[in-house]
């Protein structure tokens, strides 16, 4: 590898909204995350909708008049 030219690489937290943390190697100091492998649906087998900006109003609203 040639020096100088490569960022720094340190470690790094995640964080995600349920509050679970994960210590990694990054080049960015801290991150937070929306959802992870404790609280995502496909790991837990529980719904949980993560509403964006209400589009999930907005979905019921058109295929509703239907």
């Amino acid at each position: 590898m040639k020096k100088e030219i490569h960022p720094e690489y340190k470690k790094t937290v995640f964080t995600c909204a349920c509050g679970a943390t994960y210590e990694t190697g990054s080049t960015i100091e801290s991150r937070t995350i929306d959802i992870c492998s404790n609280c995502h649906p496909f790991y837990t087998g529980k719904q949980k909708l993560v509403d964006a900006a209400g589009r999930v109003e907005k979905f019921k609203r058109r295929y509703e008049q239907k």
